[in-house]
């Protein structure tokens, strides 16, 4: 079923939740299994390839800072695919704010300038600026898009249309389904099979002569040749944490098939490809400070890092670059002035809350819903905050009760429910990594993806 934003919360629901919770930090303990990435089939330790990539893969694992990548690899008990490519830190600001957005940061990677927050792929001024996907596609190589949000939210769209605001959804699908652009998996289905009131067609009819459009896990199964979008649902996919692997495939699986579609030319010719995947729930999980549900997807990326990394080292020719757009969430590990953080309870958990708000809409009891959820006893007197934010129709007091079930005993905590302007990670292995090493901006970062290709920004 759709998903929708979850509600901004005050302060009194989470104070009054933080009050029921008396109970002191976890300790220091040994951490269980983790899920682990699958393996890098990369030898780290030896220079990376020399010249110019043939293709370009720009992973964009949205809202992950560097206490991101910590949680993580603590989670895992051992380094992330990640760890062993990273090359820089990328400065983050838009021209309006020293705080980005997703539509600002995703149009500094997609055309190399700074701009106005909710901008699309227009400069500061609102005029077009030419994105990646479209210098690449200019060139005659294959593009391609994956994302675990709506494939028209800001960052996937930022590569692939010009509109003023981010919001522009329905003429974002239009504009991406005229775009060229060979591949499309992710979510926001409605924009492309269901046609907006008054109108005769959907936003974005996709499916040019020999196009398919799937719209189910069946369907995406059986995409052998481009184009081809499969757009999951309605809005954006599952988090890892909620995720039915017979309804959506994983972020990797999606990154691995996108890669050998993009890679198989019909006539045998080699053309090179760009292609965008973006772990985007990792921001969504963060903006409702619900940590179980961002750090599954943050592993769930990690994966794919992993997946991908493997293929661009049997290639040869790939440049792989991974970084975020911004941080969210204003994630700390340590909290309370006590020296301990254990990510342990979080592993625990088995729903994001947007799965339990859904629960418990649909009418089952609050309480048991959190326990099994946040997968803890609930503490004195969160059974009773819980059934009484339902009886008020009160979502924000219950999203700060599990918020304070889940990060409480972890010793995590969180300063914002929106971006900041932390520096995010970069990192980079193939032809062309060296080009990203330090400390740069993102419209600089996004200038180095151009140059790696040879391709002309203006």
């Amino acid at each position: 079923m759709p998903t929708a934003p979850r509600p901004a919360r005050s302060l009194l629901p989470l104070a009054a939740a933080l009050a029921l919770l008396a109970a002191p930090p976890a300790t220091a303990q040994d951490l269980p299994d983790a899920p682990s990435a699958r393996p890098v089939a990369l030898d780290a330790s030896r220079p990376t390839p020399a010249g110019q990539p043939r293709n370009v893969v720009l992973m964009i694992a949205d809202g992950f800072g560097p206490a991101s990548a910590t949680l993580g690899r603590a989670a895992k008990g051992a380094p992330l695919a990640l760890d062993s490519v990273l090359v820089g830190t990328a400065e983050t600001s838009a021209t309006d704010s020293r705080v980005t957005d997703s539509a600002a940061g995703a149009t500094a990677y997609s055309c190399g300038i700074k701009t106005y927050n909710g901008a699309i792929a227009v400069d500061a001024d609102g005029a077009p600026c030419r994105t990646l996907l479209e210098a690449a596609e200019d060139r005659g190589m294959a593009t391609g898009l994956v994302a675990t949000s709506r494939i028209t939210h800001a960052t996937p769209a930022s590569f692939a249309a010009h509109v003023a605001r981010r919001s522009e959804e329905p003429e974002i699908a239009r504009q991406m389904a005229a775009s060229g652009v060979d591949l499309l998996f992710g979510g926001g289905r409605r924009f492309f099979t269901a046609p907006p009131e008054g109108a005769a067609a959907p936003a974005g009819a996709w499916g040019g002569a020999g196009g398919t459009l799937a719209t189910d896990r069946s369907g995406y199964d059986a995409i052998d040749r481009l184009p081809a979008a499969a757009l999951l649902a309605d809005s954006h996919l599952a988090y890892e944490i909620d995720r039915d692997e017979t309804d959506q495939p994983a972020l990797a699986d999606m990154a691995v098939k996108a890669l050998d579609l993009l890679a198989a030319s019909p006539d045998g010719e080699e053309r090179g490809f760009f292609l965008l995947v973006e772990g985007s729930r990792i921001d969504h999980a963060a903006h409702g400070n619900d940590p179980a549900a961002h750090l599954g997807d943050i592993l769930a990326y990690d994966d794919a890092v992993a997946a991908v990394l493997a293929w661009a080292a049997r290639d040869g020719n790939t440049l792989v670059v991974s970084t975020a757009d911004h941080e969210t969430g204003g994630l700390t590990l340590g909290r309370d002035g006590v020296y301990v953080w254990d990510p342990a309870p979080l592993l625990a958990a088995t729903a994001s809350f947007e799965r339990m708000r859904e629960r418990v809409a649909d009418g089952e009891d609050a309480a048991a819903v959190l326990e099994e959820g946040t997968g803890a006893p609930l503490p004195e007197g969160a059974a009773d905050a819980a059934r009484g934010a339902v009886r008020a129709e009160d979502t924000a007091a219950l999203a700060a009760l599990v918020t304070t079930i889940e990060s409480e005993p972890a010793g995590v905590a969180w300063t914002t429910s929106g971006h900041t302007a932390v520096d995010v990670n970069v990192y980079a292995w193939g032809p062309g990594a060296g080009r990203f090493r330090g400390a740069m901006g993102n419209d600089a970062a996004g200038r180095a993806l151009f140059e790696a290709l040879g391709l002309d920004r203006e």
